[in-house]
Order: C-alpha cells, then structure tokens, then sequence
C-alpha cells in the first residue's frame, strides 16, 4: 500500500490537463450552481481544461442555456435518449486531456477540489480518485470510499467508509463513483470507457472500476477533496419504479456474470435461481422480468468478459473479482475505519 512519501515527482511538474465529461438530462436548473463552481475549481487547479457536456435530449431548454450562457463549455447532443453509459461515452471519446473528470450535473465542487488529487497520477498504476460526496445543503457525508463485501456469492456495493486514523497512506475504492470521477484518459480509453450493456443506467461505474482493478489498475479515495450532490425530490410512478426496479436488477446480473469465475460464477446462478424462484411464488416479478431480460442478452456478456481477457493480457495482469475485494479489505485491516450511515 503506497504512503504519501512514494510521491517523488513534484505533481506540479506533471503536464496533466483536464477534460471534464457532464453527461445531461433536464438539469438547466442546476447550471446556474454547479458550472461557475466547476470553473471556478478547474481556475484554482493551474491546469488547462476543456468541458464537455453531453445532452441526453433534454426536454428543458439545457441546451439553449448553455449557449447562451456558457459559451466556453462544449455542448454535443445525443439523437436520441440512450441513457447514462452512451450519454457519458460520447463525452469521453471526444476528450483531448490527459486526466478526465466524470461528472453528474448535480454535483457542486469545491474550490480547492483538485488540489489533492493530482498526486494520485505519479503512480503508474492509478486509474483514478474520487472525492467525499456531501450535501447540497449541509455537510452530511453521503458517499466515501467503497467498501466490498459477499453475500454469498453477490459482491454488495452500497457500504461506504472512511478512516479515521491518523495515517498517511492512501485509501482503496472499490469503485469510483461516476458521480465524480478523476480518471487517467489512456487508460479509461484502454477499457473503452462505460460498457454500454448497462445502458440505461445503473452499475456502469462499478463494472468500469472493477475492470481497471482487475487489470492491475488502482482506485482511491481522497477525503480532502469535497464535493456537494443535490439528491432528487421527484417522485416516480409506480410504473417507472418497475422499471428502475427491473433494470437494476438485470444490471446487477450483469456484473456477477461478467466478473464471477469457476465455482463463484456457478455457486452464484445457484443463488440467483433461488432467490428467482422465492421471489416469482411471492408474486415479484419485476426480479423474473429481470432474469429474462438478462438471459436474452447473453452475448453482450460474453463479448465483455472476452474485451476483459484481451486487456489483461495486455496488462499481463489479471485478478479475480474475489482477488480485488480481498486486496481493499487487508488494506485497511488494520485501519480505524467507520461506515458511513445513510441519511433517514
């Protein structure tokens, strides 16, 4: 586990430029808040950088605004709604600078919020660093890093925790939060950014994260950069709770399938199927809706995990998934960590 002593290279020296990559839907009113902030980190970073926003046909008038508004920021627009993963790829696909920040458009930075993270990016094997997640309005804490654990055979993602020792070396992430994301660009690119099977949204941001620790790559954690998140207000139909409920679901089936191996992949259909069985007697069906959208799309799955093969051969580098979440535990086995209550 690195220390802040293995930083060698002044990272001031390091010629690391930002593009930073807003994927947006309906968020006009949010601009007004959350883009005089960002310009007003990337000014305090030193750094040269471009912003890109990428509009998921907005139904507001988002684009207008920007235009008329911001007419530093660059503006593409999607044809058509295709949901978070393609929304945000376009985005980095067009991306020039060497480090990309993957940003929500509800998300407010602070002014110092690059200030710690640089350093990260001496280290040949970083992929990236996010920051503390707080809110808009207050400081309760609502994301840290993530913490892994099994519950049998499925990997849960929703722990997070902070360390409050007085150490100085760094903190492990499971996954970085597409929230706000500091990433290198040639390795996000490597991993040809979000993997669209998601699409439309839901686990894209774990599945990229464990793809770049499973190569070799490594995600932090940096508790002095903060950042604010306004969480939503709105109230789905209950239609739409099927769906977001279905979708998230199927997701969740995609990533086991993608990253389990051997007896963990197959131990984990076993649980799958019965938990598929209890919940379908219990007249729960968004779960068989679920499994059938993801067993219709068994080629997409295949094609992942084979994408997933030829970069750790390039890598020459290849961990399982129980391999990662071993690593981030022993790191702070002897850390005083604490996990993070989620906000009644």
């Amino acid at each position: 586990m690195y220390k802040l002593k293995d930083f060698i290279t002044p990272p001031d020296l390091k010629d690391l430029n930002i593009s930073v990559v807003i994927p947006n839907y309906n968020g006009v009113h949010l601009f007004p808040y959350t883009l005089p902030a960002l310009f007003d980190a990337l000014q305090h970073s030193g750094k040269q950088f471009e912003i890109i926003i990428v509009d998921d046909c907005s139904t507001d008038d988002s684009v207008t605004y920007l235009k008329d508004n911001f007419s530093k920021t660059s503006v593409l627009s999607n044809e058509r709604n295709s949901g978070f993963s393609k929304t945000i790829n376009k985005g980095i696909f067009t991306a020039r600078h060497e480090l990309v920040l993957l940003l929500n458009s509800d998300v407010k930075l602070s002014p110092n919020y690059f200030k710690d993270q640089f350093r990260y990016f001496d280290l040949p094997d970083t992929f990236g660093v996010m920051g503390k997640i707080i809110g808009w309005e207050d400081d309760f804490i609502q994301d840290g890093a993530k913490y892994p654990k099994f519950d049998g055979f499925k990997l849960k993602t929703a722990f997070n925790y902070i360390d409050n020792s007085d150490e100085n070396s760094l903190l492990y992430s499971m996954y970085l939060s597409g929230a706000n994301a500091l990433v290198d660009r040639q390795k996000l690119l490597q991993l040809s950014g979000f993997n669209e099977l998601y699409s439309p949204f839901y686990m894209e941001d774990v599945d990229l994260s464990i793809r770049a620790w499973r190569v070799g790559w490594k995600c932090y954690f940096e508790p002095l950069s903060i950042c604010r998140h306004r969480t939503s207000t709105s109230i789905a139909s209950k239609e739409k709770k099927q769906f977001i409920k279905t979708i998230y679901n199927r997701n969740k089936m995609y990533f086991h399938a993608i990253h389990l191996e051997g007896i963990s992949l197959s131990g984990w259909y076993f649980q799958t199927f019965v938990e598929l069985f209890f919940r379908t007697i219990a007249l729960q069906f968004s779960y068989l809706r679920s499994f059938i959208a993801f067993i219709k799309t068994s080629a997409g799955i295949r094609d992942s995990r084979s994408k997933l093969e030829g970069l750790s051969v390039t890598t020459g580098i290849k961990l399982t998934l129980h391999s990662v979440v071993g690593l981030i535990q022993a790191s702070v086995s002897n850390k005083n960590i604490s996990f993070i209550k989620r906000k009644e």
